[in-house]
């Protein structure tokens, strides 16, 4: 489930499909001495590393100014941009070559970046993503949104993988919060849990064996007891991730294996509305 080194994750910003395939392709062809690159799916819940953005594509810029890229996590930029942005550009035709020579520039200036926190004492600020996109300014009374909010889910982690080593890990990273994580290798068991115990994070690992993940969570989000629960699927490269029907039964959102402790607990923490 975890590994002592991780490829570097690429959230693609403003591509047709079509395009999203090639960058994909080419970022797996990475040179073997130089880092290497995934790119996250859309309902991925972890934070990218880098962004590749369409630069002749203008809401994906604006998305880009969002997301308040930085030396931490830098932006690379494909096309012709009319604005003058301050990263990276790639023209088109894609140049595999080159955009490995650029990305890996940016790696190198991401490591001198977070060496220069480390040796502050600081640590990265993230710029958490709206799970809708924002389609013009919000003019809403900020009390309204402050009747909205509810109570932050107050449950249990529970994991449903083949062994138990991936819990006693989570409940390591969170160590002295001491928040109850538990586990289960079976359906029905979860199932049990989620409508008899109070559970805030469902996470669901695709290989379990014997365990359909999409149906387990229609199941869960069918309970009342569990209208709040978070489900969430880790994901090899294996599995092909279902996205509209991932959508249909509930499913928060996804985290590729391996995944980094970094990835991990910052993702549970937004799920459980920590501090």
């Amino acid at each position: 489930m975890h590994s002592s080194k991780f490829p570097f994750a690429v959230r693609l910003i403003g591509f047709e499909a079509p395009e999203c395939a090639e960058i994909s392709a080419a970022l797996a062809q990475a040179p073997p001495p130089g880092p290497s690159y995934f790119c996250l799916l859309e309902d991925s819940l972890q934070e990218p590393d880098l962004y590749i953005v369409n630069g002749d594509h203008l809401p994906a810029l604006a998305a880009l100014s969002g997301a308040n890229p930085t030396d931490i996590t830098p932006a690379l930029l494909i096309g012709s941009p009319a604005p003058a942005f301050p990263f990276p550009q790639l023209p088109r035709p894609l140049d595999g070559t080159r955009m490995h020579q650029l990305l890996a520039g940016l790696v190198h200036k991401r490591a001198q970046a977070l060496a220069q926190l480390t040796a502050r004492g600081l640590s990265p600020v993230v710029i958490e993503r709206r799970r809708k996109p924002r389609l013009d300014i919000d003019l809403t009374d900020p009390a309204q949104h402050e009747q909205k909010r509810k109570e932050p889910p107050s449950g249990a982690i529970l994991i449903v993988d083949k062994g138990g080593a991936f819990r006693d890990h989570v409940a390591k990273v969170f160590g002295p919060r001491r928040w109850p994580v538990e586990w289960t290798d079976s359906a029905g068991a979860a199932l049990r849990l989620c409508d008899e115990t109070a559970v805030s994070v469902l996470m669901i690992n695709t290989s379990t064996p014997q365990v359909d993940p999409y149906r387990l969570c229609a199941d869960v989000k069918g309970l009342p007891a569990a209208a709040r629960t978070a489900v969430v699927f880790l994901v090899g490269r294996s599995f092909n991730y279902d996205a509209p029907r991932a959508r249909a039964v509930g499913v928060r959102g996804l985290l590729d294996k391996p995944v980094a402790d970094r990835h991990l607990y910052s993702a549970i923490k937004k799920l459980m509305s920590l501090p």
